[in-house]
């Protein structure tokens, strides 16, 4: 427990002392596709998640999600690519091809659904090759290009505010 406490401070202070403010999204073109980093100890309706932004106008298919669990038990099975704390080394570095594959991805936005600081969130979040990052206000301002102000529980009423400023800004 404390070693796990330590680990989790140290990765935060390197990506802080790396984190530099988010620059100017570069995305002109439509969004079309979208990927979803989803900590599921704080929510757990992901598909209604995914039929809700699908609703929005963006195909089920141009939507991929990975999910942080606090614990993986060994034969369980998940519906999405899932990782924990285990998969992040002591210097920030994420062992899992299933992350890296996520990071490396160009989505045309990113979508940090977690509304509290958990380091391999805040990892994967800042090392995305996502071109647009959205996520919640009660997360570090220098992440996301745009934050909204509601907590994870109300799925509705953060993709029905996330799809209207992308409509103000002609993302969508």
């Amino acid at each position: 427990m404390f070693i796990k406490y330590i680990k989790e401070l140290s990765v935060k202070k390197i990506l802080k002392s790396n984190l530099h403010n988010v620059t100017p999204s570069s995305l002109t073109s439509p969004i079309k596709t979208i990927g979803i980093l989803v900590d599921e100890s704080y929510f757990m309706d992901k598909e209604q998640l995914i039929e809700e932004i699908a609703a929005n106008g963006i195909r089920k298919d141009d939507i991929k999600m990975i999910v942080f669990k606090d614990k993986i038990k060994k034969n369980e099975t998940f519906a999405y690519p899932a990782f924990s704390n285990k998969n992040m080394g002591w210097k920030g570095d994420l062992t899992l091809d299933s992350i890296t594959e996520f990071i490396e991805t160009p989505f045309d936005m990113l979508i940090s659904y977690y509304d509290t600081e958990k380091a391999p969130l805040l990892l994967i979040t800042h090392h995305s090759k996502a071109l647009f990052k959205a996520g919640f206000s009660t997360v570090d301002k220098r992440l996301n290009h745009l934050m909204i102000n509601t907590n994870a529980e109300n799925y509705k009423v953060f993709v029905h505010e996330l799809f209207r400023y992308l409509k103000i800004l002609n993302k969508i």
